[in-house]
Parts: C-alpha cells; sequence; structure tokens
C-alpha cells in the first residue's frame, strides 16, 4: 500500500478511479480504517468519474501510530482538562490538507463519516483553499448540547482492550450490532469478515483513545461552519445510536445552504441498501460546487 508523509507523519492511502477525475477524498472515524469504507461504495463513486481517494488516519490502520504520545487521561478530559489530548481534529485534518498537497491535489470533494466528518469539517475551516465541496455523515458539531450516544452506545467507548485476536473480533461484531442499522441490518458473517479484516491489518486500541481525547479536546466548530461558503450536503440515520441525529441536523442549521439528508432506520454505519441514494446525493452536490465555480 503506497504511504505518503504529511504533517510530519506517514499516511496509508489508496486510490480508485481515473487519477485525471475531480478528486474526492474519504475520512474515516474512531479507530476506523480506510477499509471501513466498503469497496462497492469506493466502486460506485469512482464509476460516476471521480478519483476516489481512502486513507488510515494517524494512530489507525497502517499510519503512523504514534506511541510515545502516551495513554490519554480520558475521566481527566471528560472533566475539561484538554492538556490530556495529545493532538486535536485540527492536527487530523493538516494531515489531510498535507495528504493531498503529497498527491498533488490541489482541490478535492471531501465526504467524513462520524469523526471522518468532525475532521472534513475542521478542513474546509482551515484550509477552506483545499476544499471544494463537503460532505459530512453521521457526524456532529463538537456542540456538546447535540449528537449524543445513547447509554448502550456509549459504554462501547469504555471499553478495555482486547487480549486476544478472538476477543477483539467478537468485540467488534457485538459493537456494531448496537450502533448498526436496525433497518438495514447486515449478516453475521459480513460484520465477522470485516472485524476479522480490521484486526489483522492493524489494532491499535491505544491509538484509539488518543483520536477519542481528540475528539473530547477540540472545541465546538459552530462558529466556523457558518463561514462555510462550499457546497455543503449531511447525511444523518435518524436511528443513529452513537451519535444522535441532532448532530447532523445542528450541523445542516449551521453552514449556510446546507442540505440534509436523513435515512429511517439508518444507524451508526454505511448499509449497503443506501449506497445508491448516498451516491446520488454526493454528486449533486459535487455538481453545485461545479456549477459554482463555473459562473
Amino acid at each position: 500500500m503506497p504511504v505518503a508523509h504529511s504533517n510530519g507523519i506517514d499516511i496509508a492511502y489508496e486510490t480508485l478511479g481515473d487519477p485525471d477525475a475531480p478528486a474526492l477524498v474519504l475520512i474515516m472515524g474512531l479507530g476506523a480504517q480506510l477499509i471501513d469504507w466498503p469497496q462497492e461504495f469506493c466502486e460506485l463513486l469512482a464509476g460516476r468519474g471521480l478519483r476516489v481517494i481512502r486513507f488510515d488516519n494517524r494512530d489507525a490502520g497502517l499510519s503512523t501510530i504514534l506511541h510515545d504520545r502516551g495513554v490519554p487521561d480520558i475521566a481527566a478530559l471528560r472533566g475539561g482538562d484538554r492538556s490530556q489530548a495529545p493532538y486535536l481534529i485540527a492536527d487530523m485534518a493538516a494531515d489531510t490538507a498535507g495528504l493531498l498537497g503529497a498527491l498533488g491535489v490541489e482541490r478535492a470533494h471531501v465526504a467524513g463519516a462520524s469523526m471522518g466528518g468532525m475532521i472534513a469539517q475542521q478542513l474546509v475551516a482551515d484550509h477552506p483553499g483545499r476544499v471544494a465541496s463537503l460532505c459530512s455523515i453521521m457526524s456532529t458539531t463538537g456542540d456538546p448540547a447535540v449528537g449524543r450516544a445513547t447509554r448502550e452506545a456509549a459504554a462501547l467507548l469504555a471499553r478495555p482492550p482486547a487480549s486476544s485476536r478472538a476477543e477483539a473480533v467478537a468485540g467488534a461484531v457485538a459493537g456494531w450490532r448496537v450502533i448498526g442499522s436496525p433497518g438495514f441490518p447486515a449478516a453475521d458473517e459480513e460484520l465477522l469478515r470485516r472485524a476479522s479484516a480490521k484486526y489483522d491489518r492493524g489494532y491499535h486500541p491505544v491509538g484509539t483513545l488518543r483520536q477519542y481525547a481528540a475528539i473530547l479536546a477540540s472545541p465546538d466548530r459552530t462558529p466556523a461552519l457558518r463561514q462555510v461558503t462550499v457546497p455543503t450536503l449531511v447525511v444523518h440515520g435518524e436511528a443513529d445510536p452513537l451519535v444522535d441525529v441532532s448532530g447532523g441536523r445542528a450541523t445542516a442549521a449551521a453552514v449556510p445552504g446546507a442540505e440534509l439528508l436523513t435515512f429511517p432506520g439508518m444507524g451508526h454505519d454505511l448499509p449497503r441498501e443506501l449506497f445508491a441514494p448516498m451516491a446520488d446525493a454526493i454528486i449533486a452536490n459535487l455538481r453545485r460546487a461545479a456549477a459554482g465555480r463555473a459562473q
């Protein structure tokens, strides 16, 4: 897998589609890897005439794992001690901007899921010249009053690291059963395949804690979102237990002219049954960006 040097770290990435086509960069969420963007979904987008770029965030997958940053004190962070965070969402946005630079992409369409949506929001705020359009999926603004998890979903974030492959895989499957889409349940075999592939590719539970610390320590992005001028699409599941749909609604309300698309029965995942309507909405948002630049 190719690796690009960005913002002082190495980022593992993959591209699909015509290298001369408009670029769409996909940013994944907490503890997730580039393979958490379903291959079929990526191929669907690439087949619509896009150069799809997906990558591992810092502290995940095959990108740099920041062992030297230690283990953050999550309890202290929840108590308001932001000094415990080894980095912020803004640093991860800078990683993304650096990756685009390393790939020779001056300006890209950007879509992020969950924490990836937070990174995408921060990217357009901090590096507006890099972003042609924004799509924030099952994410939130950073305002603690919105996008709250249910008690059962929040408990998943407090689980101790697994002591074996079997425990990690079983825990991932059980977690997906909690946060997944009740209207579009995935088969047990598919969840087992995903969990096994993720573990075997890169299991970094302390890295996930550092990413979670970045979420907790980063400020509310609502003021910055009010300054966003690129075409923006917000996608959210109406049955999301990890990031309540109020987070998506608040994101859309903050960005001038943003479009909000919610799906009944969708939880905190990307159901195969929704690939086509999601892709259609993303392409429509890209066309709005292209039309705006042509004027």
